[in-house]
């Protein structure tokens, strides 16, 4: 008789086809077997009873901020944050005290995750105008996900903003690449227009509609010459997502969850400073092409852009504020809350925030319930409501710009290679994060 590690039983299963119910068998951390399970030997049995299983879901997009201040934010807490709201892998951006940049960095934050992850990470490496012929080896090495490129509102010099620069990109690597895209000269060039100590929704006229249409113009043409494949982060204009259905040859779109479910001036008016964030928070007829955006299938992952900031430097007045929110942790509530309002199914979510991320960036053995991928599980209850409030979240800033917000549907558990690391709000065992793989 075949024995497993772990069965869990009686769950709905979220898979691409829809909901069934059925077993999940685990061994050696990978899944072996889904069926009937009732007469299996197994060394441990969970009840899954009304509740659903989804594969593993993954945030491709937060800022954790390490090497950095962990009085804001660490790999420790910021991926305790990650699993307590039911998320199994994250991607981790570059653009930390010290940039991952080139392979003794990368290494050195590879190598540093152990023992201090909650879950699996993926690694972004950033791109500067001076190590360009780096880039096809960097995005080679083990557990990186993707060459980011800060087109526009960087940090330090984390900054390739003009045409030639991005071209040598591109021809360096093969990879899809993943852009911040604003149109750094219409960004620079506006800023004197607006004075100090204006109302927060100055944000969103300052770096306005063009200067992401710009951005993202500009880089389409510049992938289809190149042949490079592009993946457009947090897209927030509706101007972007018409135009790039003609580029769905080179091109791939992120949306954020702020930009499905915050609009102006209400955020700018209720938020203030904790509203600020690039690309900005915009009017509801974006928010209105976003949903019709990830129903019409144009849309391939969504994640929380989750980048946090001390509450006084989100308190500052108007353009001194820092720009970036939380959202680690509450990306998965929020997202569940829209399934409940029915605004997209849960097979849909499954496609962006699982098996998206895991296609778009070539994760290996992520993103599915199927026999020999990892055992990584997010169970939900669907019929669960809670309230999010600024005292759930675990990153040192303590704050969330969904503050107050009530979810219907709830991450009840994450399981991480078959290891149950959260079980209703308490952390299990010990941290057991690795390197996400990636298809070379």
């Amino acid at each position: 008789m075949t024995a497993y590690d772990l069965v869990l039983a009686n769950g709905q299963l979220v898979r691409p086809w829809g909901i069934e119910q059925a077993d999940i068998g685990v061994r050696d951390g990978h899944i072996v077997a889904i069926g009937d399970l009732r007469t299996a030997v197994t060394a441990e049995r969970i009840d899954c009873a009304g509740l659903h299983v989804l594969p593993g879901l993954i945030d491709p997009h937060v800022h954790l901020r390490d090497p950095g201040d962990p009085a804001i934010e660490s790999i420790p807490d910021g991926t305790k944050g990650a699993v307590l709201g039911g998320l199994t892998a994250v991607f981790d951006m570059p653009n930390t005290a010290e940039s991952v940049i080139n392979n003794l960095r990368l290494t050195r934050k590879r190598d540093g995750i152990k023992g201090r992850s909650w879950c699996d990470i993926g690694f972004y490496v950033g791109a500067t105008k001076t190590n360009i012929a780096e880039l096809a080896a960097l995005e080679e090495e083990p557990g990186v996900c993707a060459v980011k490129v800060f087109a526009g509102s960087s940090t330090g010099d984390l900054l390739v903003e003009d045409d030639e620069s991005l071209r040598r990109v591109m021809l360096n690597g093969r990879r899809r690449i993943c852009y911040h895209s604003e149109d750094e000269e219409r960004l620079q060039a506006r800023k004197p227009l607006f004075a100090e100590g204006g109302p927060y929704r100055l944000h969103m006229e300052w770096r306005d509609v063009e200067c992401a249409y710009l951005g993202t113009r500009r880089l389409m043409a510049l992938a289809r010459e190149t042949g490079r494949p592009a993946h457009i982060l947090h897209v927030s204009t509706a101007e972007e997502l018409a135009y790039l259905r003609d580029f769905r040859d080179v091109a791939s779109v992120e949306l954020l969850v702020n930009h499905l479910t915050q609009s102006a001036p209400e955020a700018y008016e209720r938020l203030g400073g904790y509203a600020v964030m690039n690309p900005p928070i915009r009017e509801q007829r974006h928010v209105d092409a976003a949903w019709a955006a990830v129903a019409d299938g144009m849309v391939d992952t969504i994640g929380s852009d989750h980048a946090p900031h001390p509450k006084a430097a989100k308190e500052r007045p108007w353009p001194a504020t820092a720009s970036g929110l939380t959202g680690v942790q509450t990306l998965v509530p929020m997202m569940l809350d829209q399934v409940s309002q029915g605004r997209l199914s849960l097979t849909r979510l499954v496609d962006l925030m699982a098996a998206g991320p895991a296609r778009i960036y070539g994760a290996v053995a992520k993103g599915r319930l199927a026999a020999g991928y990892d055992a990584d599980f997010t169970i939900v209850d669907m019929g669960r409501k809670r309230t999010i409030t600024n005292d759930w979240i675990v990153s040192p800033c303590g704050w969330t710009p969904f503050d107050g917000q009530t979810c219907q549907g709830w991450p009840v558990m994450t399981i991480v290679r078959g290891q149950l690391v959260m079980r209703e709000d308490e952390l299990l065992g010990k941290p057991i994060g690795q390197p996400v793989r990636f298809r070379s």
